[in-house]
């Protein structure tokens, strides 16, 4: 990389944290801060040590998961690889905007050590797309069980949002599928074929997406659970069906790529799907940032477990010898991650 590419990206980390702690800072000026600050001081430390065990907890299952995935795709990645990986990206998070900067400190460790590269690249795009999906599960399960908190009006506008939600996506993936590549922009071509391929790759192994579907339910609720006692030790009482509804979103907000690891976008976002509910917003955000020290901690500790996989990785040697894991027909062509097989009305 050249000094042009890393003073842009460095320019650009700064950008986002600026922007988040601009965010930040409006928040806590035209709230109360004495309140935010007392809520959050309301956290037991011994608590606040086993809310963080929980998230971790939930992170070994996210490994399980990852794994499961990219060997769908044919990566035979054993389990210290994976966890390497893993855990790497979540300490890249820090560093870098939303999951998305993750997955790309995930994607330059993988695919040193996946069997086949192309595989892994598509088994990582699984993984994201089934958090993403179950993400989507878990606040769509919320929602279905919000009518009761609701006036009538606002009951008819959620049910509404959850329709047409539910049938943008669907378009969206017909779309997706069954568009001709040629009709897309060159730009993005190369990404549609990898969707198809990963839709391909889930075919596959129906049972192994299926599994690794509720276990990133499991995960996402997991943590829905673990926010709700922090809120409950703030002081903040709101039914647990609400939690499950605006959590979600508001961490699907925290993806986009504008503040550096989704701060002070979350916070905000949370505190708005909560209002409607009875929820003061002082004692949202004081939640939102007492769950945001968690997120921070386990990152650090994530980093801490990313090098012992690599040292045992590297002690072992260690390669998934799954025999079930069958690499998908282009990737046993070629390791190469940007050897994608293009359709063939792209080749035409």
């Amino acid at each position: 990389m050249t000094a042009a590419p890393k003073t842009k990206s460095w320019r650009t980390i700064a950008v986002r944290v600026a922007v988040s702690l601009a965010i930040l800072a409006l928040l806590l000026a035209v709230l109360p801060r004495e309140r935010v600050w007392t809520a959050m001081r309301q956290v037991p430390p011994a608590l606040w040590l086993l809310v963080l065990a929980g998230y971790m907890a939930g992170h070994v299952i996210g490994v399980i998961k990852y794994r499961m995935m990219v060997n769908l795709a044919g990566a035979g990645l054993g389990y210290p690889q994976a966890a390497q990986c893993y855990f790497g990206g979540l300490f890249g998070t820090l560093f870098l905007p939303s999951i998305v900067g993750g997955d790309l400190v995930r994607a330059s460790l993988g695919l040193r050590m996946a069997r086949h590269r192309t595989g892994f690249l598509l088994g990582s795009l699984l993984d994201r797309l089934l958090d993403i999906a179950a993400l989507a599960l878990v606040a769509g399960a919320g929602m279905l069980m919000l009518p009761g908190e609701l006036e009538p009006r606002s009951r008819k506008i959620f049910m509404t949002f959850l329709v047409l939600a539910f049938l943008a996506g669907a378009a969206a993936f017909a779309a997706a599928m069954l568009l001709p590549v040629r009709l897309v922009p060159y730009k993005f071509r190369r990404r549609l074929v990898r969707l198809r391929q990963a839709a391909r790759s889930m075919r596959r192994g129906p049972l192994t997406v299926l599994f690794s579907l509720l276990g990133g339910v499991t995960v996402q609720s997991s943590f829905v659970l673990l926010t709700a006692v922090l809120a409950a030790a703030c002081g903040l009482q709101v039914p647990l069906r609400v939690w499950f509804f605006a959590w979600p979103l508001a961490k699907i907000s925290a993806l986009t790529p504008l503040t550096q690891g989704g701060l002070g976008v979350r916070e905000a976002a949370l505190a708005a799907l909560m209002a409607p509910f009875g929820a003061p917003v002082a004692l949202t955000v004081a939640v939102g940032l007492v769950w945001q020290t968690v997120i921070i901690s386990g990152a650090l500790v994530s980093g801490l477990l990313a090098l012992a996989a690599g040292r045992l990785t590297a002690r072992g040697g260690l390669i998934s010898d799954d025999s079930q894991f069958e690499p998908p027909a282009n990737s046993r062509q070629t390791s190469r991650p940007a050897s994608v097989a293009l359709p063939r009305e792209q080749r035409s």
